[in-house]
Parts: C-alpha cells; sequence; structure tokens
C-alpha cells in the first residue's frame, strides 16, 4: 500500500502518457520522492539492469506504466514484438519487486484480456471465459500473464500486487503516429492533416459501427494513485482470487463513427468521413463493468467532449515534440 508522502515511488514508463500523468497526479497529491528513470537509464526489458536499480534505488511502491502498446494495424504486424517486450517488461518488474521486498505495486494492464464476445458492460469475472480478438491476442496475453503474476506472487509470497485495467486511453503525450497509435489520435492526425491541406476527405479504418469506452489519462491517473493508497483489506474486499483485477473505464460507450464526427466538429473539418470496410473492425464492442471502482470510491471525472477538445489543443502545442 502506498501510505506515506515520503514513500520512494517507482514510475516504469514514466514518460509515456500513462506514466507521465500518474506522476502529474502523485505530484498533485503531495508525493514528490518519485523515481523516473529514462530508457537510456534503465531498460526495463533487461533483467539485470531492473534488478540493479530496485538494489541501488530501493523503491517502497511501484507502478508498471511501462509497455509496448499500439493499434490494430501495430498489433497485426509486430505481433512477435508485443508479446515479448510486454513479457520482458513484466517479469522482469514484478520478480524484481518481490525480490526487493517492495511494499506494492500497480500493475496496468488493458481492456483487451477480455473475450472478443464478451456480455456487456465486461465484468472482470469475464477474463478466460472465451476467444480473444485475434487482432490483439498477442498482446492480450502478455497483458493476462501480468494479472496472474501478480496474483501468483500475492498468493505465494503474501505480497501486495495490485492490477488495473484500464478501457481505451486518450489525452495529452498520446502516440499520433499514423500506422501505431490508437484511435483518437490517429483521427486527431488524419483530421488535422485533411484540414490544412485542404482534403475533401478522409479515410478511415472499419465500418465505424464498433463501440468503444474512452478514458482520459488523467482519470485513469487519479484511479492508480487512489487505488493504491487503500488498505489491502478494502482491495480484497472487492475482488476474488480468480479475478483479481479492477477494471477503470469512463462507463459510456461511442461508435466510432459519432467519434469521427465529433472529432470533425471540434477541430474544423468540413470534409467528408469515409469508412473503408474492408479493413476489422477489432472487437465489436467494449465497455467495461466499473462497479469495483466505484464500490472502492473512485468515479470518473472528465467527459469525453472536453477531453477531446483538450487532446486537441495538446496536439496543437506541442507540434515539436510529438510521438509520429
Amino acid at each position: 500500500m502506498l501510505a506515506s508522502k515520503s514513500d520512494r515511488v517507482f514510475i516504469a514508463g514514466a514518460y509515456g502518457m500513462v506514466g507521465s500523468a500518474i506522476v502529474r497526479a502523485l505530484k498533485s497529491e503531495g508525493f514528490e520522492n518519485l523515481l523516473c528513470p529514462t530508457k537510456s537509464e534503465l531498460d526495463v526489458t533487461r533483467q539485470d539492469e531492473v534488478e540493479s536499480f530496485y538494489s541501488s534505488e530501493k523503491p517502497e511502491y511501484v507502478f508498471i506504466a511501462a509497455a509496448k502498446v499500439g493499434g490494430i494495424h501495430a498489433n497485426e504486424t509486430y505481433p512477435a514484438d508485443f508479446i515479448f517486450e510486454n513479457l520482458q517488461i513484466e517479469c522482469n518488474l514484478i520478480h524484481s519487486a518481490y525480490l526487493a521486498k517492495v511494499v506494492g505495486l500497480t500493475f496496468l494492464g488493458s481492456s483487451c484480456i477480455y473475450p472478443k464476445f464478451s456480455e456487456q458492460p465486461i465484468s472482470e469475472s469475464a477474463l478466460l471465459q472465451s476467444s480473444l480478438e485475434a487482432s490483439n491476442e498477442p498482446y492480450a496475453v502478455a497483458k493476462i500473464a501480468g494479472i496472474k503474476m501478480c496474483e501468483a506472487y500475492n498468493r505465494q509470497y503474501n505480497t501486495d500486487f495490485r492490477s488495473l485495467m484500464p478501457s481505451n486511453l486518450y489525452g495529452p503525450g498520446d502516440n499520433f503516429h499514423l500506422e501505431d497509435s490508437h484511435v483518437i489520435p490517429a483521427l486527431i492526425q488524419r483530421l488535422h492533416h485533411a484540414k490544412q491541406l485542404g482534403d475533401n476527405e478522409v479515410e478511415i479504418w472499419g465500418t465505424g459501427e464498433a463501440y468503444r469506452e474512452f478514458l482520459h489519462v488523467d482519470d485513469l491517473a487519479s484511479a492508480c494513485v487512489d487505488i493504491a493508497q487503500l488498505p489491502r483489506e478494502k482491495i480484497n474486499a472487492v475482488t476474488t482470487r480468480a479475478n483479481p483485477q479492477i477494471n477503470i473505464g469512463s462507463g459510456t460507450e461511442i461508435t466510432i463513427r459519432t467519434l469521427a464526427e465529433n472529432l470533425a466538429r471540434i477541430l474544423g473539418y468540413k470534409g467528408n468521413l469515409v469508412f473503408d470496410r474492408t479493413r476489422t473492425d477489432g472487437t465489436p464492442r467494449k465497455l467495461l463493468d466499473i462497479s469495483r471502482a466505484r464500490e472502492l470510491g473512485w468515479q470518473p471525472q472528465i467527459k469525453l467532449e472536453d477531453g477531446l477538445a483538450s487532446t486537441y489543443q495538446w496536439y496543437l502545442d506541442n507540434q515539436n515534440s510529438l510521438r509520429k
């Protein structure tokens, strides 16, 4: 449990979208003893470097926000990279946390861990009940392994390792690469360029009919910090051994078509949206049941319309430092 403002807190992946949001949330609550190594200072895919870091820095709490992530195209193109690198990261950071006797740890997964045709909204009990979405199965399997690692270490070694499963994330610090990004940054990038060039249409992958739930990264960060500070007994009261993870989402969903139309309005793009139906939609619907998180006292605060507008403004303000 994250108990004191003076705790040494290690944020793995502190300079990515999620990690930097966790850093902001921790600082806003008065945590200043933060360990935020860059990738050049610590390669979390290297076991020797991770063990050495834990030994020398002695963190008391760990947030695992480091991961190899991407959209449908990236997952389909680099499946081996996604499963290998994410398993490396999880094994190194979780096992070394046990060896270093850290007080607590929060592992961040993804809503793609759940079966493709899960009953909606998706409760934590849906885990491993049927087949995953094929396009991101290697990534999902790696994230499921992370959940099970945390659960297994808790059982065998009485550690306090917690797992949070966020829905689709967006916000400042996102990856805006046209091929490797998730849907919101990819749409912002395409619509912005089309507006600048005066293009009459923008192509969007899929039918536009798939539903998605989107969570602002600052809402996820608040959940991470809030839940990390709760007593272990409260966590155990809402979770089970078979399904120890806690879903974190907005509680609302939207079609990709409506999302694209909303973004076009926010960006001021007047052209046509053309949907390429030869491209996969991925999972048809993916809305998380966030009753566990609500029972623990957390609620999302940022409305999608407000979050999209602020994300686009961040995109405009950070053209020279975008990941694209």
